[in-house]
């Protein structure tokens, strides 16, 4: 195995197979950033979500995709030009993936991208030969899909961050409190049909672990975009609180554990997870 992919994976405790895909899936997240990073991209995009906390501020929690968001608004980005950069960075580590842009069935504000690999021919890459192989499809694929948003709502701040492996590169980064008010908007707006995606309150929970405040004028502007809210709301600390008392009193607390559930080492976690819970550690919230 190529020696930068070997240190990269020994800080991973692999015990199955699933560790294990998911340890190739998160190296090659860090490795799409250096990408990106070499081809210039956050000169006008920034990182941030599930993703950006766990690999910048230490979430104990394995996440799927990788977000950004433009600095400024541009319906004109083009995704497709930084696509070459992230080629070229895993095939020089001895990596074979491809990105294809997602075609947009309905408009939207978010651009997306995919970077598609073959799981077994990887899992034999980066674990060699190894007897969990045989417990792999010939066709399964490695997904990683990332996105953009394009009309970012205002009043994000944004701190820089180093990253050493596969090789020293730098990164903007959308800084705690403009997170924290990201996550707040998805806990608020985001729904799965009628599913709650569990990940959500489980950033939170870290959010005001780590005794993070929140960006309240970046999350006026996102919950005005998704209309829920209008312009001359008064947003404050208290009435914050109070919608999320509402959201957390519509939770079905069990399916999202059973969403977070395969992200998460410690399950200990998760024990204490009802509507009173969060409701308590609310109290807790600040803003910037």
């Amino acid at each position: 195995m190529n020696k930068i992919l070997e240190q990269m994976l020994a800080k991973y405790q692999t015990d199955n197979i699933e560790d294990k895909k998911n340890a190739i899936k998160e190296i090659v997240q860090e490795i799409i950033l250096c990408g990106l990073s070499r081809g210039g991209f956050f000169k006008e995009a920034a990182f941030y979500g599930g993703t950006a906390l766990r690999i910048f501020y230490g979430l104990d929690r394995f996440s799927e995709d990788l977000d950004f968001t433009l600095i400024y608004q541009n319906k004109n980005f083009d995704l497709t030009k930084y696509f070459n950069y992230i080629e070229n960075e895993t095939s020089s580590l001895g990596l074979s993936f491809k990105v294809t842009e997602k075609e947009k069935t309905i408009d939207s504000n978010i651009k997306s991208a995919f970077l598609k690999g073959n799981t077994k021919e990887h899992i034999m890459t980066f674990y060699n030969q190894n007897s969990d192989v045989e417990l792999i499809n010939k066709d399964e694929i490695i997904r990683i899909k990332f996105e953009v948003d394009i009309l970012p709502a205002s009043g994000a701040t944004y701190e820089e961050k180093i990253g050493l492996l596969p090789a020293p590169y730098k990164v903007k980064i959308c800084d705690l409190e403009t997170l924290f008010a990201g996550k707040i908007h998805a806990c608020l707006c985001r729904n799965w049909k009628t599913r709650v995606k569990g990940r959500d309150f489980y950033d939170y929970v870290f959010f005001l672990s780590i005794g993070a405040k929140v960006n309240m004028e970046t999350l006026k502007e996102k919950l005005i975009q998704s209309k829920f809210i209008d312009q001359n709301y008064n947003l404050t600390i208290d009435s914050l609180k109070e919608m999320l008392y509402d959201r957390f009193s519509k939770i079905n607390f069990r399916q999202a554990i059973d969403d977070v559930m395969p992200f998460v080492k410690d399950k200990d976690k998760l024990d204490l997870w009802n509507e009173e819970f969060f409701r308590e550690i609310t109290k807790k919230l600040e803003q910037k």
